[in-house]
């Protein structure tokens, strides 16, 4: 089992108060993400051995969730601020060729029985500053573009992909509505605050607690005063590395 993170990790950190629960890995600046322990299951529920997973930098999945893996080609790439419900199922493959006579494994019954080889899904990418609601399902190779909320009990189908910051209901999941104007959505992909340190955000925190939907002209206004502190922060880093 392949388990990923971005360059700025610290390692595992045995003694945090979440430990008895997670799986918590820190990072430089005092963020951390968690992975609840016993979450990757292979086809007969025991620890997976084989297959990738990648967790960004502020990321968790809740309690209970299960990443299911059945293969080495399989990956789940979460990426960073992404908060994750109660018991999610992330269900990699877990697929039968359908247009052959039967979907029987045969294989598993030995005798030199064979059957067709079990197709592949994509990977299954879940972006940055996502919300997943509780006991929501994802099936192999979905993308869930960023600033999304994905509601609790959501079954997300095969090759889904969604549009950012869009909230996705039911099953199949189905776009209800976005949480901002096209303006603010660009506005906030262009911005990519996320790839910003804690020291930043707290910087900047006000701004994080204003309702974007109140008023799109002074959201956008804002919006752009962020993304001149950000290309100030970044410039003042490139120079203090030369």
């Amino acid at each position: 089992m392949n388990v990923v993170t971005s360059d700025d990790s610290i390692g595992i950190l045995p003694n945090h108060p979440l430990s008895k629960h997670f799986v918590v890995i820190g990072y430089r600046d005092g963020a951390f993400s968690t992975i609840p322990r016993n979450c990757f299951r292979n086809w007969l529920d025991e620890e997976a051995t084989v297959g990738s997973f990648h967790i960004g930098r502020c990321s968790g999945l809740g309690v209970g969730s299960i990443v299911k893996f059945d293969g080495d080609a399989q990956k789940l790439v979460i990426g960073k601020n992404v908060a994750g419900g109660l018991r999610l199922k992330f269900l990699l493959n877990g697929q039968h060729e359908t247009r052959s006579i039967s979907v029987t494994m045969f294989s598993i019954y030995g005798n030199g029985l064979d059957n067709c080889v079990m197709p592949q899904y994509g990977d299954t990418v879940i972006h940055n500053d996502v919300w997943i609601g509780d006991e929501a399902m994802f099936l192999g190779g979905s993308v869930i573009e960023s600033g999304c909320v994905i509601g609790a009990r959501t079954v997300v189908p095969p090759n889904f992909r969604s549009e950012p910051y869009g909230i996705y209901v039911g099953s199949p999941a189905r776009l209800v509505r976005f949480r901002f104007t096209e303006k603010v959505r660009e506005r906030l992909l262009e911005l990519a605050w996320w790839d910003m340190p804690l020291d930043w955000i707290k910087a900047n925190n006000g701004a994080f607690l204003a309702d974007l939907t109140k008023d799109e002209g002074r959201a956008l206004e804002m919006l752009a005063e962020l993304q001149l502190a950000k290309n100030n922060a970044l410039q003042k880093t490139r120079t203090a590395a030369v």
